[in-house]
């Protein structure tokens, strides 16, 4: 069992939609473009190629027809690579045809969308490459970019990771801070295997109608939690900020007491400590730098007239 996967559907390119009109009105106001219509005289047709300047992996190519397509734009485009592939520096990804004052118009726009969720998958790639060999399965966090989520969580997907939850709406996480608030209103302060138990209750209770049960997580920071919580059986125990040995014996205890339950280790991820991570045995690893701190992968619009 894990959490849903973001595909293009729907939502993702309605949240795409909304994007782009944003963006649309960043450059354009309710106007024109001023320098386009100075200088680039009407009919003028051109060819422009999205050029790769750096190796990475593509994502948002396989996104560029519902961007025309919203850009209102007179564009062709001749797609060369899809996005999850490998690109190198120099190869083409795609050739886009058609009104040059369009072209110049949506540029921009469309170099910004695809140049930062390749940077996402991109980067993803490095920190899936980074556990090879062991039995780590590298997932996203909700560290996205207001209005980006769906998209983003998509290009950790190109790049070979996994997505954990879409939204507090896709799953129960039970952290700290939901036990201090129970506790702040009423004195009851529950262990981890406690509010586990109550998460269950929630889903049995009917309050919320589910397509299928959510995934119940819950979070602990100490090894002496780790019994309660086990105990309680959640999908998922997450090992906040524990160094790699307390990783170690997590794993061992759980393996004797309760293998059905993975362990995602979060907290201190970065690409010098993933590997030691993974080797610990935990099943995940939760890098919230995927998506809060991927440079743009740094593609250019090569023109010809």
């Amino acid at each position: 069992m894990d959490y849903r996967s973001q595909t293009i559907d729907a939502f993702l390119l309605e949240d795409l939609s909304e994007i782009l009109r944003l963006a649309i009105r960043e450059d354009l106001d309710r106007s024109v473009d001023l320098t386009t219509m100075a200088i680039v005289p009407p009919g003028v047709n051109g060819s422009a190629a999205l050029i790769s300047r750096s190796h990475g992996v593509a994502a948002g190519i396989d996104l560029i027809d519902e961007m025309i397509a919203e850009l209102d734009a007179k564009i062709q485009w001749d797609q060369r690579v899809g996005d999850g592939e490998t690109i190198q520096p120099g190869q083409s990804l795609s050739v886009l045809t058609g009104d040059a004052r369009d072209l110049l118009t949506c540029e921009r726009t469309i170099l910004n969308v695809i140049c930062r969720l390749s940077g996402i998958a991109s980067l993803t790639k490095r920190y899936v490459d980074a556990v090879k060999g062991t039995k780590a399965r590298v997932y996203d966090t909700r560290k996205t970019t207001p209005g980006w989520r769906r998209l983003e969580k998509y290009a950790v997907r190109c790049g070979g990771g996994h997505n954990h939850r879409l939204g507090l709406y896709d799953g129960i996480l039970i952290k700290d801070n939901h036990l201090a608030c129970r506790a702040a209103a009423n004195g009851e302060l529950l262990d981890a295997g406690q509010a586990v138990a109550h998460a269950k209750a929630f889903i049995e209770s009917g309050v919320v109608k589910f397509q299928q049960p959510p995934m119940i997580e819950v979070e602990i920071d100490r090894i002496s939690q780790l019994e309660s919580a086990l105990a309680s059986c959640p999908n998922i125990i997450l090992l906040d900020n524990m160094n790699c040995d307390l990783l170690r014996q997590c794993v061992a205890i759980r393996d004797q007491s309760a293998p059905n339950v993975e362990l995602e280790a979060s907290g201190g991820v970065n690409l010098s400590t993933i590997g030691n991570i993974a080797a610990t045995g935990v099943d995940r690893i939760s890098v919230g730098a995927l998506t809060h701190s991927a440079p743009v992968h740094d593609i250019g619009l090569d023109w010809k007239i």
